[in-house]
């Protein structure tokens, strides 16, 4: 029965770690060719970023919901020539939101009034030169843009970055694998498995806040920094 048993036992283990993929056993499992050591490790690396996307928008009022409606619309115009004029591509300007709403005066006892109605049109616009889109924030604003949002900075194109980041993990992961074995008084043979189970493109940061600075022609500055970029990786190694 014991030589049946550790025949088995490999099986066994494969069976329950296809059914529980993403948990990461809480000790080694050992085997009868070896011991399985399970370990997280996240790779980070980081970067400038080099897309803003910022909403902007036009919010108007008016004594009927066609008033508001049609100045609305006129403001909104001036904005996106605005835009167009300072060069951002059209592939970059996409509308987030446009809505109409009655306004209401309340009173104890009566019912509420419309006064009038509320018309609301934004848009999300990308900037390629994230130096250049404080400057353009001014312009709109100049034009009758009345709501900004934003920015929120990311990678154009992060997968240089992310990669980076990966192999960041696996020599993390390997360096605290050997040290667990050597503890252990074993060596690493191999990696069995590998699974990315996270991933951060350097898209997902604190919101930033505009700055604008007290000199004759204030314009409003937006700094990138830097941003992060990471990976998390669970790699299963055996141990002998």
């Amino acid at each position: 029965m014991r030589s049946t048993f550790l025949l088995l036992a490999p099986a066994l283990i494969l069976a329950a770690g296809a059914a529980s993929a993403q948990t990461v056993p809480a000790v080694p499992t050992v085997l009868a060719d070896g011991t399985l050591l399970d370990i997280s490790a996240e790779g980070r690396t980081s970067r400038v970023p080099d897309i803003a996307t910022i909403r902007a928008g036009v919010m108007t009022q008016g004594q009927t919901a066609a008033a508001a409606l049609t100045d609305n619309a006129s403001r909104m115009a001036r904005v996106l020539a605005a835009l167009k004029q300072a060069g951002v591509a059209a592939r970059d300007i996409r509308t987030a939101n446009v809505s109409l709403s009655p306004q209401y005066r309340y009173a104890d006892g009566q019912a509420p009034v419309v006064t009038g109605y509320q018309a609301s049109n934004s848009v999300a616009i990308r900037f390629r030169d994230v130096a250049k889109s404080g400057a353009i924030l001014d312009a709109l604003v100049a034009q009758g843009a009345n709501q900004i949002d934003g920015p929120s900075l990311s990678l154009d194109q992060p997968d240089a970055a992310l990669d980076e980041a990966r192999i960041s993990a696996v020599k993390i992961a390997t360096a605290r694998a050997q040290l667990y074995a050597k503890a252990a008084g074993l060596s690493v043979v191999r990696v069995v498995s590998i699974t990315e189970s996270g991933a951060n493109d350097g898209g997902a940061q604190p919101p930033m806040v505009f700055m604008a600075r007290a000199k004759a022609a204030p314009s409003t500055e937006i700094s990138a920094g830097e941003t992060d970029v990471s990976v998390t990786l669970a790699v299963r190694f055996l141990l002998k």
